[in-house]
Order: C-alpha cells, then sequence, then structure tokens
C-alpha cells in the first residue's frame, strides 16, 4: 500500500524542511539539557510554534494565493536564522561549558609557528583597517544582494535553490559553535578593551565595532565581555557563507557578481586581519562551504525530483 504524503508537505521547499530539522533538533537538546538550559520550555514552544507555522505559510503561498504570504514565504529565512544564531547562544555552555581556543590556537602555531593575527599587524594601517572593517560588517548586505537580484530578475528555481544552500550552510556552521565553543583571538591573543587604539581605522571603524558587538550580545564599555559574547569562532561562518554567496554569484552570472567578489575577498582576509577568527577558523569555513554546496545541491535536487514525480501521478501542480 503506498502513503501518499499531505498536500502541504509537497509544497515545502529544502529551507523549510532544513528549518524544521534544525528547530526540531534544538528542541530535543533543550528538552535533554533542561536542567542546565533556564528557558528550556520557551525555546521548545516558540521552536515548535515555528515548526508549525512553517507548513501553514507554505500553503497560504502557493501560486494564486496571498502576495504577502508569497512575500513572507520568500524572506522568512532572514530573520529565522537570526532567531537560531541567538537561540544556540542561550544553549552552547549549558551544552559544552568549556571554550576551545587553546585547541584552535595551538593549531594555528602548529601550522604556521607563529599566532598568525599577531604576525599581520605588521602590515596593519588605519586606512587598511578601515577598508577591511567596512568589508567585515558588509556580510549581510553580500548575503542579501545576490537573493534580492534573484529575487527581481524572477528566477524562482535559482533564488530557492541559493535560499537553501544558505540556510543549510547556516546551521552546519552553528553545528560548529555547539561542538567546539570558542571567542575567538580578539579575547584571547588579544585584549579586547584594547582593539580601537591597537588597530584603529579612520572614521566609520570604531562605530561598526560597537554595531557588530551588539549583534554578538556584547554592550558597548562592557565590564566583562568574554562572558557575554557568542562561541561563535569556529568555523567561520563569515567565510563559508561568504564563498557561498559568490558561488551563487557567479554560478547565476550575477550583475553584481564582481564588486561582490572584491568585498567578499576583502571580508575574508579581515576575519584575521580583525582579530575575530583564527586560521584554522578560515580553513574550516572553507571545507564547510565546500560540503555545503556539494551535498545541498544533491539534497535540493532529491527534493524536487520526489516533487515531480508526486506531481506526474496526481496529475497537479505542486509548488
Amino acid at each position: 500500500m503506498r502513503i501518499t504524503p499531505p498536500s502541504w508537505f509537497v509544497r515545502l521547499t529544502t529551507s523549510d524542511l532544513a528549518t524544521m530539522v534544525f528547530l526540531s533538533l534544538l528542541s530535543i537538546l533543550s528538552a535533554v539539557f533542561a536542567s542546565s538550559i533556564p528557558q528550556w520550555y520557551g525555546i521548545i514552544i516558540c521552536n515548535l510554534c515555528l515548526i508549525f507555522l512553517i507548513p501553514y505559510v507554505a500553503v497560504k503561498a502557493k501560486k494564486g494565493g496571498s502576495r504577502t504570504m508569497q512575500h513572507i514565504r520568500d524572506w522568512y529565512p532572514v530573520p529565522m536564522i537570526l532567531y537560531v544564531f541567538k537561540l544556540t547562544y542561550l544553549m552552547v555552555h549549558p551544552i559544552h561549558p568549556q571554550d576551545f581556543d587553546w585547541l584552535l590556537i595551538d593549531v594555528d602555531r602548529w601550522i604556521f609557528g607563529t599566532d598568525p593575527t599577531g604576525w599581520i599587524l605588521q602590515f596593519a594601517r588605519p586606512a587598511v583597517t578601515e577598508i577591511l572593517q567596512v568589508c567585515y560588517a558588509c556580510y549581510y548586505f553580500i548575503l542579501l544582494s545576490v537573493f534580492f537580484e534573484l529575487w527581481w530578475e524572477k528566477r524562482h528555481t535559482e533564488f530557492f535553490l541559493g535560499a537553501f544552500l544558505v540556510v543549510y550552510g547556516f546551521y552546519l556552521s552553528y553545528i560548529g559553535y555547539l561542538a567546539v565553543p570558542a571567542v575567538g583571538p580578539r579575547f584571547t591573543l588579544h585584549d579586547f578593551d584594547t582593539i580601537n587604539q591597537v588597530l584603529p581605522g579612520l572614521w566609520l571603524t570604531d562605530s561598526l565595532r560597537d554595531f557588530l558587538n551588539s549583534g554578538e550580545s556584547i554592550p558597548r564599555h562592557a565590564a566583562n565581555a568574554i562572558a557575554l559574547a557568542q562561541r561563535d569562532a569556529f568555523p567561520s561562518g563569515h567565510t563559508e557563507l561568504t564563498l557561498v554567496s559568490l558561488y551563487i554569484a557567479f554560478s547565476n552570472r550575477l550583475k553584481s557578481r564582481w564588486v561582490l567578489l572584491a568585498i567578499g575577498s576583502l571580508l575574508i582576509v579581515s576575519t584575521v586581519y580583525l582579530w575575530y577568527h583564527y586560521v584554522i577558523d578560515v580553513i574550516a569555513g572553507v571545507c564547510l562551504f565546500a560540503f555545503t554546496v556539494w551535498s545541498g545541491r544533491r539534497m535540493d535536487s532529491l527534493w524536487r525530483a520526489y516533487k515531480a514525480r508526486l506531481k506526474s501521478v496526481r496529475g497537479e501542480e505542486i509548488g
């Protein structure tokens, strides 16, 4: 007897599936470590609501449905990624209280014979710092600009495949944060409170640093910044997702691809220059990028083929 899946299930994209699976995983972890996570019940309730909301939006956004729901369907991964990022912040240390910066430092020293973030200081100049800090802050601009161009040109297949690669890549990097929590060299090898003096910029650097720090739960002039910081050094998500975005831009021959390549290349250099990451974090980000694209394309292709078979059997359109 053949079991036919419900209509809402086959309307899901691979981004929907990845999000539902990852939220389920985080909910299970919250329940397992409930004694260490004070907010565990709130996390589970919020995640379950989102898990049920995603199919609802998928059905309401089907072809010919509400335009508002279609826009929500297209763009909800943006706030979802930020939500899950903050969720991992609440869960990392209760699950894995030890930081592994010592290991990442040892690996860098084994490869290079020194600390690369210290060695690169010889090339530091205020103008260089300013340019690299601006490029580092362009991370989400790179991601959004790629998808806005695909969305504007109504290249729906490419849009949803690219969205899955980015969503999937983010969730894989979050697994890295949970498995190998680390704060990065600005807290371990350098003095976080002196970065504006040691690596000064020109006009925007200090403000951009304050803005980015606040996004990582570090308010300005925090007395104990390392205790508040996200454990998001390994792997370098900035490296992984910038490369994913560039892959999408060049594979789809987007008009903005060469500008994004210039900014993205400097962004990856900035991760080490600005003390955000160890070099091994960047290497791991490159490897994770390759795995994300290799496995993500195959999973998306399998899901689309599955939906196409159902469409032929049912003789109806499945979004």
